[in-house]
């Protein structure tokens, strides 16, 4: 039914709610758009709210289009790679790599040597080659483009199969499966094995005129116990040889340390462990364990990666001057020792301090902020945390970690915690026990007064 004119002229003007807004710190025109799209909904309203109630809508309705930029935030969850939270944070040479690239022009695809036109990443393909243990590498803009590169490639004529067990065929971040990014690649599935058993014996029957690769997944993301069993990487890539067929890993997480030293963490294979395993070919994150920008890298023998190189395709998935130059200056800090423990020095790569953090560190931290809340209107202590890695990431491996315990005064937990995540920086922590809290081993030392603030106005 159409609504009454008179009820339509109780529909403020544009202009008029836009004196009434102020000044917003959002362009313009969106800010134009936004409030025509909320007095475009209140033609089909029951009702018209009063102007002041619509004003009030709309303020709230900027303010989540603000809080959803792109915009730096405090990490306090405990979660080293938070994929929702952007995953590895850079470190500072990083972000000092990044600022000067990207405020000059640089030699992408310049040979300084020569004068001539160069090689894109060569610096970086070849460093990387070595960290990894590997004849070559390359780069792609992220570990799914890179598997979808190497499937294409291995599986673009008659030879389209690749054996996979079913215990691997694994749902990733954001809903993807490894099932549908083999069939988006245009590769035929050939499914092995059980959920929870695959022999060598089932990949050799697999095997067969139609093979284009046998591909590998790391659970990284899980893990099976139980009645569980599968065959070596050595026996698979032993048999891949002697069929002449390619076999790829993808390890996902690209851990380039033991992480086994550090207390609380499982042993994660390395790219160099695989492929010293007989593997071919292994992509894995470079904004996971490795502590660097989002790509995907690729590591083994240097005639596969050229030919990936070569591929029409791998001009799409590559990586932009940024991404590349990030990479590079993380590659070149652990060719410097940066993942080497004992050096007397913190490291550059801020998720390998994360995960090093002396217990005995975060606690002081967080006497120190606790000592600082006097006064305020909030209980505050010093608790136990676990963190975890995350990312997809070592799901058993829990690290001992301190807590801020949070109990504001007159406030429920709920307010409390959207308050600071609307805060600016936004802070993000969790309710746990009756207590809002905030784990240090995710909050760098340079954030504690910014955490102080935070809490101070969120009380407020």
């Amino acid at each position: 039914m159409t609504k009454p004119a008179a009820s339509l002229r109780a529909i403020p003007a544009v202009e008029k709610i836009l004196q009434a807004l102020g000044d917003v710190d959002l362009p313009r025109p969106a800010v134009v758009s936004l409030v025509r799209r909320e007095l475009a909904a209140l033609r089909s309203a029951e009702t018209i709210p009063a102007f002041e109630e619509v004003v009030k809508q709309i303020q709230a309705a900027l303010n989540s289009v603000r809080l959803s930029r792109i915009q730096p935030v405090i990490n306090g969850t405990g979660i080293l790679i938070h994929t929702n939270l952007g995953r590895s944070p850079l470190g500072p040479e990083v972000v000092k790599t990044l600022t000067e690239i990207a405020a000059n022009y640089n030699n992408l695809e310049y040979d300084l040597a020569s004068g001539e036109r160069g090689g894109r990443a060569s610096y970086l393909e070849q460093n990387l080659a070595l960290l990894c243990g590997a004849e070559a590498a390359t780069v792609a803009n992220n570990c799914a483009a890179a598997l979808v590169l190497i499937l294409r490639h291995f599986t673009s004529d008659e030879r389209n199969e690749v054996v996979i067990s079913r215990g691997e065929l694994v749902q990733i971040g954001g809903g993807f499966r490894i099932p549908e990014i083999l069939e988006a690649s245009g590769a035929k599935l050939r499914e092995i094995g059980t959920t929870n058993k695959t022999s060598l014996k089932d990949y050799k029957k697999a095997l067969g005129a139609r093979t284009g690769m046998i591909l590998k997944v790391h659970r990284s993301n899980f893990f099976m116990d139980g009645f569980v069993e599968s065959p070596s990487t050595e026996e698979i890539a032993g048999l891949a040889l002697k069929q002449n067929v390619p076999f790829v890993e993808d390890l996902g997480s690209g851990a380039m340390i033991q992480t086994e030293q550090v207390p609380g963490i499982e042993h994660e294979p390395t790219p160099a462990e695989v492929l010293r395993r007989g593997v071919d070919l292994v992509c894995f994150s470079g904004d996971k364990l490795l502590g660097g920008p989002q790509a995907g890298l690729i590591a083994g023998q240097a005639k596969l990666v050229s030919a990936l190189k070569r591929e029409p395709f791998f001009r799409a998935l590559r990586c932009d001057k940024l991404i590349l130059a990030a990479l590079q200056t993380t590659v070149d800090f652990y060719l410097a020792g940066a993942g080497e423990e004992g050096n007397g020095r913190a490291s550059p790569v801020p998720v390998l301090e994360m995960m090093r953090m002396p217990m005995a560190d975060l606690k002081s931290r967080a006497e120190k902020i606790v000592a600082s809340l006097s006064g305020v209107h909030i209980k505050a202590g010093v608790g136990e945390g676990r963190a975890q890695i995350g990312g997809g990431t070592l799901p058993r491996s829990i690290i001992a970690s301190v807590t801020l315990d949070l109990v504001p005064k007159n406030l429920a937990l709920e307010e409390f915690s959207a308050r600071l995540r609307h805060g600016s920086p936004p802070v993000i922590g969790y309710i746990s026990g009756g207590r809002y809290k905030l784990d240090l081993r995710t909050i760098f030392a340079a954030q504690d007064q910014a955490v102080i603030h935070a809490i101070r106005v969120g009380t407020g």
